[in-house]
C-alpha cells in the first residue's frame, strides 16, 4: 500500500523534492497507519519522497441506514444502525487519500 502511494506521487512529481506527504487513512479502511509510517521511509529511499515528512489523519467511520435514514458513527465496516438494521452504507472512514504533497524545489 505504501509503495502504491509513493508510486502515485512519483508519477506526478519525479523531478521534484517532496518535503511533506499528507495522507488520510480512514479508521474503517483496513489500512494500518503505523504500518504505513514504518514502511514510508524504507520504500521512499531513492524516490522523490526520500526524507519527506509523513502526516496522517485518521477520520472516524460514519454510516447511513438505508432503512431509517439515520447517519451515525460507525466503528466497524459491518456496522449496525442504532435502529437495529443491517442495511447500512459506510459513508466515511473507509478512504485512503493523498490529501496534499508539498515540494521544495527541483532535484
Amino acid at each position: 500500500m505504501t509503495e502504491s502511494v509513493i508510486d502515485a506521487i512519483s508519477a506526478q512529481l519525479s523531478d521534484m523534492r517532496v518535503t511533506v506527504v499528507r495522507l488520510e487513512i480512514g479508521k474503517l479502511s483496513g489500512v494500518m497507519p503505523d504500518a504505513v509510517r514504518f514502511c514510508f521511509e524504507l520504500a521512499g529511499e531513492g524516490t522523490c519522497v526520500e526524507g519527506a515528512r509523513l502526516d496522517i489523519t485518521e477520520p472516524e467511520g460514519t454510516g447511513e441506514c438505508r432503512a431509517c435514514g439515520a447517519v451515525f458513527p460507525a466503528r466497524d465496516p459491518l456496522a449496525l444502525c442504532p435502529c437495529g438494521s443491517a442495511e447500512v452504507t459506510v459513508t466515511g472512514g473507509a478512504e485512503l487519500t493523498i490529501k496534499a504533497v508539498e515540494v521544495a524545489d527541483h532535484v
